[in-house]
């Protein structure tokens, strides 16, 4: 029975606060602390897959972060430069650009993984038994269960810097929506009665 969601643990100690990332194009540091009472999505993304799902979250008051990286089947090879026109002219093309803040590709997974993720992976239990067969797919060391699966696997982070959920990739874009618009309605309705 493969858990697509799980439901993080808040008792971990600390926040996303006391991290930060540079954006894509190396121009500035976002440090996380400015998305003190925001709900924000942590993503880690690749070019070669469909982001236009990501920019229907917007609508919901919810902030998306994407992480391009490259250990999942090299699928993000691209320097930083190349990123975005790949985005505009190949996939998904027809010029698009998203609507959330794109980061440096590094890594998620392994001895060189941000430190943000480090945090996310250690307050939120692994979604999936097993990374299939990893064989020429998976490019980093060491392995561990709290890893990240593939490309797409999604952190929600609460208004209070706790990460909240964590989604499995395969897990459809239309129930992680309902998952998220569901915590965001309990969210405000609690504020509304506080």
């Amino acid at each position: 029975n493969q858990r697509e969601a799980t439901r993080c643990d808040s008792s971990v100690d600390g926040t996303i606060y006391k991290y930060h990332a540079r954006t894509l194009n190396g121009s500035s540091t976002v440090n996380f602390s400015d998305y003190t009472g925001k709900s924000v999505l942590f993503v880690n993304v690749c070019y070669y897959q469909a982001w236009r799902h990501l920019t229907e979250m917007k609508p919901f008051g919810l902030t998306v972060l994407g992480f391009p990286c490259n250990q999942f089947g090299k699928q993000e090879p691209g320097q930083k430069h190349e990123i975005l026109p790949g985005l505009m002219h190949v996939r998904p093309g027809n010029g698009f650009v998203p609507n959330f803040l794109l980061f440096e590709k590094g890594d998620v997974n392994g001895k060189d993984e941000q430190e943000v993720f480090t945090f996310l992976k250690n307050s939120c239990p692994p979604v999936g038994d097993s990374f299939g067969s990893p064989t020429g797919r998976l490019f980093w060391e060491p392995m561990k269960t709290s890893d990240i699966k593939w490309n797409f696997e999604k952190f929600l982070v609460g208004p209070d810097g706790k990460p909240v959920m964590r989604w499995h990739p395969s897990v459809n874009i239309s129930e992680i929506r309902a998952d998220i618009h569901k915590y965001l309605l309990q969210l405000y309705t609690q504020e509304a009665f506080n």
